[in-house]
């Protein structure tokens, strides 16, 4: 049953009071018709609780804007949206191309730094939000009195004398919902072992981030990156106003996991009471990446399960924990993306994250 302006609809009752269920909840699919994202194929969903976002299907099936209740969540860098055929794979060409986005899909066989190993050369972050997906399907069914919007689609990394690798993605959003759901499957249709590395780069921003923004989880521990973030270690937890210069912070996270087996991570600003948060799986994400990043103009907290590091394939290899896929294998995900709003479901939010209680509700 739909919680919808204040009240529960059975569907009988809610469609007499409109002329077609796509007035409140949606999912519309369109093109970009200018610029360097010219040909960008996209699909904007709602889902009637004041929670909107735009998938982009020929980069990668990211996420690129989000907004609830009228507040942007996601942060979007100066590049903007850009065509696949503007892509530099090699070395840090992928910066180029980062969007930002609410979601930016890393991998599927290498995450991290570029580097090269017997499999060949690999540049930052893989392809996968760089190649354009074959749409499978999209639309809006009723389940009893949920009314459920959904799409799917697939993307591929395959080479001739390389690796092929699909990934196939289901997004459902639920009438009157401010969450998402993410299922991926990742297959190797090859005839050897390949490297399967997956991490999904949740960019948050304004005004969700800012000096008034705290990072909340239930973490068993943490670890930084590097000498930079070892010394922001005591203020990971907490945001500052952008600063020119500031060289970006990279922590390692164990979360604790809650009754359902996933971990959870919000961005709470207290004063706008407001929180985005990123819920995942965490059997097949094991990892927890926060990058930290408060620089002027490049401000912006990515929160970021994983099954791996972001060190690069070659040092995933040496210590031991590279996830490899044989001919025929599979392995799914499972990731949930929402936002909360109103001080006390925000505070509720918060608090059941710190006691691992369940926020998930199908």
């Amino acid at each position: 049953m739909a919680r919808l302006f204040g009240r529960s609809w059975e569907r009988e009752e809610l469609l007499k009071h409109v002329g077609d269920i796509g007035q409140i909840a949606d999912v519309r699919l369109s093109e970009l018709s200018d610029g360097p994202g010219r040909g960008v194929r996209i699909a904007e969903f709602k889902t009637g609780s004041g929670l909107s976002f735009t998938v982009l299907i020929d980069r990668g099936l990211d996420i690129h804007d989000a907004a609830y209740n009228g507040i942007p969540l996601a942060y979007q860098s100066p590049v903007g949206i850009r065509h696949p055929a503007y892509y530099e794979p090699d070395g840090l060409g992928w910066l180029r191309n980062f969007h930002g986005g609410w979601l930016n899909t890393c991998g599927p066989t290498n995450v991290g730094v570029p580097g090269g190993d017997e499999f060949g050369e690999y540049g930052l972050h893989g392809r996968a939000s760089n190649l354009p997906a074959n749409l499978i399907g999209y639309g809006g069914k009723w389940l009893g009195d949920d009314y459920e919007i959904w799409l799917e689609a697939s993307i591929r990394e395959s080479s001739f004398f390389g690796f092929d690798v699909r990934l196939s993605r289901r997004f459902t959003a639920r009438l009157g919902e401010s969450r998402l759901k993410i299922i991926d499957n990742v297959e190797n249709l090859g005839d050897r072992e390949c490297p399967f590395m997956l991490l999904y780069h949740c960019n948050f921003g304004f005004p969700v981030v800012d000096d008034r923004a705290r990072l909340v989880l239930s973490q068993k521990s943490v670890h930084p990156r590097d000498e930079t973030a070892k010394a922001g270690l005591e203020t990971h937890l907490v945001m500052e106003a952008p600063q020119t210069g500031f060289s970006e912070q990279v922590f390692f996270h164990e979360l604790n996991a809650d009754s359902n087996g996933f971990g959870t991570a919000a961005i709470v600003n207290d004063e706008l009471n407001v929180a985005g948060f990123v819920s995942f799986r965490q059997e097949e994400l094991p990892n927890f990446v926060q990058w930290k990043q408060m620089g002027s103009k490049e401000y912006v907290l990515g929160l970021e399960p994983a099954n791996c590091l972001v060190s690069g394939r070659e040092e995933e290899r040496q210590r031991g924990t590279l996830r490899m896929l044989k001919p025929g294998e599979g392995q799914e995900t499972v990731l949930y993306l929402g936002a909360e709003s109103g001080a006390e479901e925000v505070a509720d939010l918060a608090r059941k994250i710190q006691s691992r209680e369940s926020i998930i509700a199908w």
